[in-house]
């Protein structure tokens, strides 16, 4: 084919669309939550299940590290971190849903077995972030113990009203690399699970997606934030539900955002 004919070839005027929607509304992320709640009735022992592994795990830091706040917050910080990669089985569940297929928690269990080169990598890259996380509150907790008292608990330590300059300093620190985190991790795993791409261009797309949408993704963020908070407060009970919700409503936010 000549230049010319290529110049004149129906197709030479198309482009490479992008991939991500071109609208979202505040109304989305209740939707994604209501499509995810759907999913844990079709497949109610499979989330209890993924629930019963929250709340052991939530109880396990609870009993461990009662007299270690420092370390408390910060396995608690890094566990909201690798949420996703957690919640890879009850992603890959809603995606068997959405195809038609009955999930099993066996198969749910591997999923990442086909695509654990790509998957490995990108928990690889939020254990780098949970790492640097770890040594920068460790830092500031360093850098404010001397004004604590020694044998305060987690929650003591929160309600005490002469800690709020570190608690200032820690929920900023915080909520820098959640933020790294989420715009990095809203869409990548399912976007993994779903599609042959590699860990790297998961994480940019789930950025672009943050930079396209950046208020509607705050407010989903804000609202995976604020229901996992509640979650823990009756004692983690809320693990239960909550945990299998907001796993099933990520599968719903990625086919939401990306086309």
């Amino acid at each position: 084919m000549t230049p010319e004919e290529a110049r004149n070839h129906p197709l030479a005027d198309q482009r490479t669309t992008r991939v991500s929607v071109p609208m979202l509304g505040w109304r989305d992320p209740l939707r994604w939550l209501r499509d995810g709640a759907r999913d844990v009735l079709r497949c109610p022992v499979l989330s209890l299940s993924y629930g019963l592994l929250f709340t052991a795990v939530a109880w396990m830091l609870g009993a461990l590290l009662r007299e270690s706040p420092q370390y408390a917050l910060l396995l608690g910080s890094g566990m909201m971190l690798l949420g996703p990669a957690l919640a890879m089985g009850l992603i890959e569940a809603s995606r068997l849903c959405a195809c038609g297929t009955r999930p099993r928690l066996r198969g749910c269990l591997v999923c990442w077995l086909p695509r654990r080169s790509s998957l490995s990598l990108f928990i690889g890259l939020l254990l780098v972030l949970e790492l640097l996380w770890a040594r920068s509150s460790l830092v500031v907790f360093a850098l404010f113990a001397d004004g604590m008292a020694p044998a305060q608990t987690p929650t003591q330590l929160l309600l005490d009203p002469s800690n709020l300059p570190f608690i200032a300093a820690y929920a900023a620190v915080g909520a820098m690399f959640a933020g790294v985190a989420f715009a990095c991790s809203v869409i990548a795993v399912p976007l993994l699970l779903d599609r042959p791409v590699d860990a790297i261009t998961a994480a940019l797309t789930s950025v672009r997606a943050c930079l396209e949408h950046p208020w509607v993704l705050f407010a989903w963020g804000a609202m995976l934030t604020l229901l996992s908070a509640l979650a823990l407060l009756p004692a983690g009970l809320g693990l239960l539900l909550v945990g299998p919700l907001l796993g099933h409503a990520s599968w719903h936010a990625y086919r939401g955002i990306l086309a």
